[in-house]
């Protein structure tokens, strides 16, 4: 594989990827502090902040995806 097909896979992983789990990440964060609510139809209530912190990890392991996909198509061997 040549290095422009690397660098279009590479940026299209941190595009699909790599911001949800940003995205993830900041939303975990605000729930492992106490900010996460929820409203379903009348009810309306806490998210636990154990479901933030797991949030926080499920991002950090998409964060890793690009990085292993950039490490993989752009390190020449």
């Amino acid at each position: 594989m040549d290095r422009q097909k690397g660098i279009i896979i590479t940026v299209l992983t941190v595009l699909f990827v790599g911001c949800p789990s940003c995205f993830c990440m900041t939303f975990g964060i605000a729930s492992a502090l106490g900010a996460g609510t929820y409203e379903l139809g009348a009810e309306v209530g806490q998210i636990d902040p154990t479901i933030g912190i797991v949030l926080i990890c499920v991002g950090l392991i998409g964060l890793l995806v690009p990085v292993g996909v950039g490490y993989a198509t752009l390190v020449r061997k």
